[in-house]
């Protein structure tokens, strides 16, 4: 049977998907919020801002590959709710609290359920879709991530309303507890038998792909941390608007061209996502204007439409199926690595340069990535020669 026949958006698949819309609102809703309490809560500079803003992936990279590695062993499901649970009730005290360092605290503690939630649930995605299919499931698994990060800072500015802060972590916090309930209607998939995968905790099949993820989100890590205050610097007022052309955009192209990595190659589709991420933040940060932070932020969408499904097609395609959830958790450690090591980097140039100095050098770290991906990564002969397609070098 020709593979891309079978079935992918099944009841079992859209209940994962919909566990992770739900996780990602509630993350989303603290995107435009949390800036601003620690800048007016916390007293905290520009640099707080990313501190406060990259903990949580600190601490979701510190346990990712451990994540990965729990997942191939006892399954996904427990990864999936009691990672939703965990920020559930960090996002809940988050507000309880009076100083930065708290703070900071509580949100490597919440990158630690992060962690273990990604993990579960976008290898059980993964799991459900056929080989054939795999980018197009990816893509409509991003579509959760990148709907509650359209959707959750529009709640959460109009539930912040006059700077209600504790609210919006208690709504958050709600809303991922629901996220929890929901993972425990999930199912594990039956997996290839054999022995546990050992080895080292970071699959090397994930790591150049991984590098250029890196790369390529660094700007996702400014964007985020400096948007809002960016907007209110050119008289915009309010953030709510280009998180919702960005995350409007992003699901838009998840969803029509859900199937181009599998289409055009994985290599091919990252490369396009390289160049479209790139000439976003360059105009972000070359034009100082409403109309150029809106063209810009809608051409970055574009390249962060593609980046991660593509990126990990390659890295899936140059492992066995065993090493599933090692691959994902190594893979999107680089995730988590952009966007903490990311906001403090940028939020260090942002300190010395502004805002649009923070986002001309993410642009750089694009091309930088661009670099790497076209000088060799997805060369190789995938494991699985149902990958070949998938995988074709340009």
């Amino acid at each position: 049977m020709d593979g891309r026949r079978e079935p992918l958006l099944t009841a079992r698949f859209l209940l994962v998907v919909s566990a992770g819309l739900l996780y990602f609102t509630a993350i989303g809703m603290l995107l435009p919020v949390l800036p601003l309490y620690v800048e007016n809560r916390l007293d905290g500079s520009a640099a707080a801002v990313g501190i406060a803003v990259g903990a949580l992936f600190i601490g979701a990279v510190l346990l990712r590959p451990y994540a990965g590695r729990l997942g191939d062993r006892i399954g996904r499901r427990v990864l999936i709710i009691g990672g939703a649970l965990v920020v559930a009730v960090t996002t809940a005290v988050s507000g309880a609290v009076a100083a930065l360092p708290y703070l900071v605290g509580i949100r490597l503690l919440a990158g630690a359920g992060e962690a273990a939630f990604f993990v579960g649930a976008a290898t059980m995605i993964t799991d459900l879709a056929p080989v054939s299919r795999r980018g197009e499931a990816l893509s409509y698994w991003s579509v959760s991530i990148y709907g509650g990060l359209a959707a959750g800072p529009a709640l959460g500015e109009a539930v912040l309303g006059d700077d209600r802060y504790v609210v919006v972590f208690v709504v958050a916090a709600a809303v991922a507890a629901v996220a929890a309930l929901l993972g425990t209607g999930t199912a594990e998939v039956e997996r290839p038998p054999g022995p546990p995968p050992s080895g080292p905790l970071w699959n090397r099949a994930a790591l150049l792909p991984g590098l250029v993820l890196f790369l390529g989100l660094a700007g996702l890590a400014s964007f985020v941390a400096f948007v809002r205050l960016y907007a209110d610097d050119i008289g915009m007022g309010g953030g709510e608007t280009i998180f919702l052309l960005y995350g409007g955009l992003v699901l838009c192209v998840r969803i029509v061209g859900a199937r181009l990595p599998d289409i055009l190659g994985a290599r091919r589709a990252g490369t396009g996502a390289l160049v479209f991420t790139a000439l976003g933040m360059g105009v972000m940060a070359a034009w100082r204007s409403p109309v150029g932070l809106l063209l810009g932020t809608a051409v970055f969408a574009a390249g962060m439409s593609l980046l991660y499904p593509a990126l990990l097609v390659l890295a899936l395609s140059a492992a066995p199926d065993g090493e599933r959830a090692s691959v994902v958790g190594t893979f999107s450690s680089f995730f988590d690595l952009s966007q903490g090591v990311g906001a403090l980097m940028l939020g260090g140039v942002a300190e010395l340069a502004g805002y649009r100095g923070s986002f001309a050098a993410a642009a750089g770290l694009a091309i930088l990535g661009l670099v790497v991906l076209r000088g060799g990564i997805g060369r190789h002969a995938p494991l699985d020669p149902r990958h070949r397609a998938e995988t074709a070098p340009a």
